[in-house]
């Protein structure tokens, strides 16, 4: 069982409702890593103009260490994999952030340090020493981002194996359903009295079709290419099951060159086929890939039916939702997803940055 304090840090450190809290954490900090300037020894408190500007210059510049490495050197350069960058740039921000203490301790007239002899060796000491704390305090900083960016990903990484997971089982039992497959072997059937010679080929695609909801779809990356098969494979099956119905896929750019994650435009096809049965009329199901400059732009475009007006059953509510969220997860900040609709179509214009 899942304990509820398991999610305290995981939400601490990510929820941005919790961000003024996380600041006034680190400010906490290091206003007690500060504080000590105002003790010479541990029972004398010394609270002097002088100490109070060389708190306050102390307490900013270790602010600025630690911010200016969080949110400027650790995303630019460590987060990307530069790590010789990473260090030349955060030894910089060391080496200012001492010179600039030392002059301000210099302008503000720091008392701590008149009774102490000026030796070269002290002075060389007391370098090390400033060096060794900003180190420690931009390596701590390094630290928890780095600690905060495997959280968020193992976060995302889960959640995107338990929407992936629920978007496969759901189009299983939506798709491969004792009906569907009755309705399939009955169509071969009755091809096979009349003496059609389709009925081979529709066995044959109806192999393919199983054969990629079972074997295929497991995997966490597949060819375009085999996708669009499977999208012809079941447009065409559907085809066979009604008179009127036709449909296209045309394909633009390297399609065999590009990878996704399996099920990733069948919920548009399969809305479009569920939503556009017309006994009456000619209905139609219209889709393109298009593969330039590293993007892949697809389109799926259907016919309505004149009752779908009466109806608000199109991919909304849950179903959509979940699409988006899918999107998101897998192409974060790398999609978009439009939806037109009028009365005659129903279109889905979908880019992804591959």
């Amino acid at each position: 069982m899942v304990n509820n304090t398991d999610h305290i840090v995981p939400d601490f450190l990510l929820n941005p409702q919790k961000r003024i809290y996380r600041h006034l954490l680190l400010q906490l900090v290091v206003f007690l890593i500060t504080i000590n300037v105002f003790w010479d020894t541990p029972d004398e408190l010394i609270i002097t103009p002088p100490r109070i500007r060389s708190w306050i210059g102390y307490f900013l510049i270790i602010n600025m260490l630690i911010y200016v490495n969080a949110y400027i050197l650790v995303p630019r350069f460590l987060l990307k994999g530069r790590l010789l960058l990473y260090l030349i740039t955060a030894s910089g921000l060391i080496l200012i952030s001492i010179v600039i203490l030392g002059t301000l301790q210099t302008l503000f007239e720091d008392t701590r340090f008149e009774s102490l002899p000026t030796s070269q060796s002290v002075i060389l000491l007391n370098i090390l020493s400033s060096t060794i704390s900003s180190g420690l305090l931009v390596a701590g900083s390094s630290a928890m981002i780095l600690f905060k960016h495997w959280i968020s990903n193992n976060l995302r990484v889960n959640e995107l194996e338990a929407a992936t997971l629920q978007s496969e089982l759901k189009f299983l039992k939506s798709q491969i359903n004792p009906h569907f497959l009755f309705n399939m072997l009955n169509n071969v059937y009755v091809l096979i009295r009349k003496g059609r010679d389709e009925a081979a080929e529709v066995l044959f695609k109806l192999e393919d079709l199983l054969r990629y909801q079972f074997n295929d779809s497991t995997q966490d990356r597949i060819q375009l290419s085999s996708d669009i098969r499977f999208m012809n494979d079941f447009l065409n099956l559907e085809k066979i099951r009604r008179d009127n119905f036709n449909y296209t896929i045309s394909k633009e750019g390297d399609i065999n060159s590009v990878w996704l994650p399996p099920l990733l435009f069948i919920p548009f096809v399969e809305n479009a086929v569920k939503h556009n049965t017309d006994g009456e009329n000619a209905s139609f199901v219209y889709i393109s890939f298009n593969v330039q400059d590293n993007r892949l732009f697809f389109r799926c475009e259907n016919s309505k039916p004149a009752e779908e007006e009466e109806k608000n059953n199109r991919i909304g509510g849950l179903g959509l939702k979940n699409i988006r969220r899918r999107l998101e997860l897998l192409y974060p900040a790398r999609h978009s997803l439009e939806i037109i609709e009028d009365k005659q179509s129903y279109i889905v214009n979908l880019y992804l940055d591959l």
